[in-house]
């Protein structure tokens, strides 16, 4: 411990007898050099002295879950620049290969005091069930954008699924498709249940009945695989055009339709949902539902700042409109 106060000392300026007297909580230290100390305990990775714990740490993570999508780095470079201006420092937190878990890089957080945290596009329950509970105890300001579950009494702002959905089949029956699926993430995951629910209103619309584009739906897991491979049930149905609930889903569903022998968009067209980045530049451009992710950042630390200054959080989900922006991916149903 001793050398740990040492480095501690070290990089605060000061001596070792005033980083023991911040971290038993002396009254004789400066507020500026008990709050420098305090920052480098921050800084060097170490836990807070129980002293030092009744003000929270400028420290804010970033939780999502993966970096490959490439709508996960657009929100987290949004979020942390805005994080930057507030005086706050993001940290981000998502799995790795080696096996680090969020619940992994929340401990630590705790153990610094953290400010808040921000999950995006993934579940609270990552978490773990211990870090939720404790982040609950100190009541720690947390904001959720694209939540994967339901989190009732939380801050949360999400895109508004259902409207694009319906923003998206209303597209293609303009070009003549009659029969489109919905390619959506695992059953549960809240995004997609809110995509299925603006697909059943659409169709409910047009006096379709559920039994008969109950078999236009499939669930998959998010990836370009999980795509391709939802492809052939859709086909046996007859579908002509997929809205899909990602852009990556929507890339594998391309390339399960050539595999089929389809060219896109000619006999088969494709809707992606995010506008992530290249997809301008995929083959063929990628029609897609555009979320608005400068806003949705600018939302979400709105409501952590307001937790901060000791407010309690909306009341009520944020629904944030999609803009679809047409491409290459969508044409008219062959005859």
């Amino acid at each position: 411990m001793t050398t740990r106060l040492s480095e501690v000392a070290a990089f605060a300026g000061v001596s070792e007898v005033t980083v023991r007297r911040v971290a038993s909580g002396s009254s004789v230290v400066a507020p500026a050099t008990r709050d420098k100390v305090l920052r480098a305990f921050d800084v060097l990775g170490l836990e807070r002295p129980a002293a030092g714990r009744t003000e929270r740490a400028p420290l804010v993570g970033l939780v999502v879950p993966e970096l490959q999508n490439p709508v996960f780095p657009a929100f987290t470079e949004a979020l942390a620049g805005r994080l930057n201006k507030q005086g706050l420092i993001p940290v981000l937190c998502t799995r790795t290969a080696d096996g680090s878990s969020e619940a992994h890089y929340i401990q630590r957080l705790l153990g610094q005091n953290i400010g808040g945290i921000v999950f995006v596009g993934s579940s609270y329950a990552d978490a773990g069930p211990e870090q939720s509970r404790a982040l609950r105890d100190r009541r720690t300001p947390l904001v959720l954008i694209n939540a994967a579950d339901e989190n009732r009494g939380l801050a949360q702002i999400s895109a508004d699924d259902a409207q694009a959905a319906e923003q998206a089949l209303t597209h293609l029956t303009a070009l003549g498709h009659e029969r489109i699926g919905l390619v959506a993430g695992p059953i549960g995951h809240v995004p997609s249940a809110r995509k299925l629910a603006g697909y059943a209103t659409f169709w409910r619309a047009r006096g379709v009945p559920p039994e008969e584009w109950h078999g236009w739906v499939a669930h998959t897991m998010f990836s370009m695989e999980g795509g391709a491979t939802a492809v052939p049930q859709l086909t046996a149905q007859g579908v002509t055009a997929v809205v899909c609930a990602s852009d990556a889903l929507a890339l594998g569903v391309i390339r399960g339709a050539r595999r089929q022998g389809l060219a896109v968009p000619e006999d088969f067209s494709v809707v992606g949902f995010d506008d992530s980045l290249f997809m301008v530049a995929t083959d063929p451009p990628l029609t897609t539902a555009r979320q608005p992710v400068q806003a949705m950042a600018d939302a979400a630390i709105t409501a952590l700042v307001t937790q901060l200054n000791g407010q309690p959080p909306p009341a009520e989900p944020l629904l944030f409109g999609t803009e679809l922006i047409v491409r290459g991916s969508t044409a008219a149903r062959p005859r």
